[in-house]
């Protein structure tokens, strides 16, 4: 008898569904619910999708609230942080490298000249100089781009402080914590090649310095022996 119930029981259940999944309307997923029985039911919930039905767990739905919808978006907000100031630090420290090089490159240059001064001839120090200024106009370019690339990575600076500050306040202290370990990278970078690019300066300066007062020297010089000639030939005279 107990065996008997339950394959009328079986057979009612398949009998249910079977009629309820035949008679669905895109248009009723909650009367196509509601045909199934109780059992089939327990612990779920539709969502309904451009007309079709889509089944589930409770449990999925109670991690999409709206604390957790918002933790999740500032993470990944301080993801995009963090990429745009990964590139812009890479592009800061690189311009200023290139910067660095090539106020030692006029360095060198103006050192040579100091060192030839007096034993050159018209032609060759005319060619030195345009050297020179072609040099002193690769530096004024190679400054112009660090202060282009110095302004994306202050705002991508900015930026990153914001969102993870806005991580923070959201629960996402993973996202936040990361945030702030790559700013403090990122401003270590940028702090360790600048300062070289300070002490090539202060080297330029000295240089100009040196050379202004070799030239003044060398003109004095000059004057003072065309000065001299004429006497020379009044004596003889």
């Amino acid at each position: 008898m107990a065996l008997s119930a339950k394959g009328a029981f079986s057979y009612s259940f398949l009998r249910n569904a079977a009629r309820a999944l035949s008679g669905c309307r895109p248009a009723g997923p909650r009367r196509w619910l509601g045909r199934l029985p109780a059992v089939a039911r327990t612990d779920w919930v539709s969502l309904s999708s451009c007309g079709g039905l889509c089944a589930v767990p409770l449990s999925k739905v109670e991690e999409l609230s709206h604390e957790a919808l918002i933790r999740r978006t500032s993470s990944l907000v301080t993801d995009s942080a963090n990429t745009y100031l990964s590139q812009t630090t890479l592009a800061l420290v690189e311009a200023l490298a290139q910067y660095t090089t090539a106020v030692h490159a006029l360095i060198a240059l103006q050192k040579r000249y100091l060192t030839s001064l007096g034993k050159l001839t018209a032609e060759e120090e005319d060619a030195i100089w345009q050297v020179i200024i072609a040099q002193r106009v690769e530096v004024s370019d190679r400054l112009d781009g660090c202060k282009r690339f110095e302004s994306n990575w202050r705002n991508a600076v900015s930026l990153c402080e914001l969102a993870a500050e806005t991580a923070h306040k959201a629960g996402a202290h993973e996202a936040s914590v990361t945030a702030q370990t790559n700013l403090q990278v990122a401003q270590s970078q940028v702090e360790e090649v600048w300062q070289l690019s300070l002490v090539a300066e202060r080297k330029l300066v000295e240089t100009k310095a040196e050379e202004i007062r070799r030239i003044a020297e060398f003109a004095a010089a000059m004057e003072k022996r065309t000065e001299d000639t004429p006497k020379a030939y009044l004596r003889e005279d």
